[in-house]
């Protein structure tokens, strides 16, 4: 969540979702939040959410109806985005996979590449003409290292970091190796691949969770952008109002 004055990025919070969760739960949370910025519900005027949750948008339109007393913006169908989305089949884009070709296309130009490494780890082009062609998805990080670790009652959990070397000595370095550094190969893979059905020399914006780590150990990540959600919310919005 991401709190704007104008076009300054005020204040910025990370908060676990969880689906049994009420409106007021949430709300209060929000308001706490706010409150540790000095900040009341009334110093908001405006809301926009971008939802990959649908069972959750109906929540958190209710939040922002009776806390902060404003009907939200939802980014989807019928707001104007700036830009095309040639997927065979709209609909089934991730809010937030819009969201981040918006801001990758007029934060850093085009063609772009957003890597995103959240939940999981999404893959998204937009060419040279600014429009929004699709991507890939994987499993991300810690998606896949909890599965393993669920799975394979021989390995135990690993702090994950930068091992020694990509040869293991020991299980731990080799789950770091396989993990950590098994994920920069498929950043890798994936953007030269990318790159190549693009035919251009494409920006590469990493974003997310893991964004940092990897791109310490690749130089096909040129920039890393943790804010690049928001700022592409903050651009829909102001694509969105009279």
């Amino acid at each position: 969540m991401g709190l704007f004055a104008g076009e300054h990025l005020a204040a910025t919070w990370r908060v676990g979702v969880e689906a049994e969760r009420s409106a007021d739960e949430y709300g209060v949370l929000m308001l706490n939040l706010l409150a540790t910025n000095d900040l009341s519900a009334e110093a908001v005027d405006a809301c926009l959410i971008g939802c990959a949750v649908p069972p959750l948008l109906p929540t958190f339109q209710r939040v922002c109806d009776r806390y902060f007393s404003v009907e939200p913006m939802i980014v989807g169908h019928g707001l104007r985005t700036g830009v095309r989305i040639l997927y065979d089949n709209p609909r089934q884009v991730g809010a937030d996979r819009i969201v981040d070709a918006v801001a990758a296309s007029e934060l850093y130009g085009v063609p772009a590449i957003v890597v995103d490494f959240g939940t999981a780890t999404v893959f998204d082009a937009v060419n040279t003409d600014g429009d929004y062609l699709g991507g890939a998805i994987a499993p991300g990080i810690a998606i896949a290292s909890e599965t393993l670790f669920s799975r394979a009652a021989m390995l135990s959990r690993v702090q994950l970091e930068r091992p020694p070397a990509a040869i293991g000595r020991n299980t731990t370095h080799a789950l770091q190796s396989g993990i950590l550094l098994g994920y920069v190969g498929l950043v890798e893979g994936m953007v030269k691949r990318f790159q190549e059905e693009l035919g251009g020399n494409a920006k590469v914006i990493g974003t997310g969770g893991w964004a940092k780590e990897i791109a310490a150990e690749t130089d096909v990540i040129d920039t890393v952008d943790q804010t690049l959600t928001l700022q592409g919310l903050r651009l829909i919005y102001e694509r969105n109002i009279d």
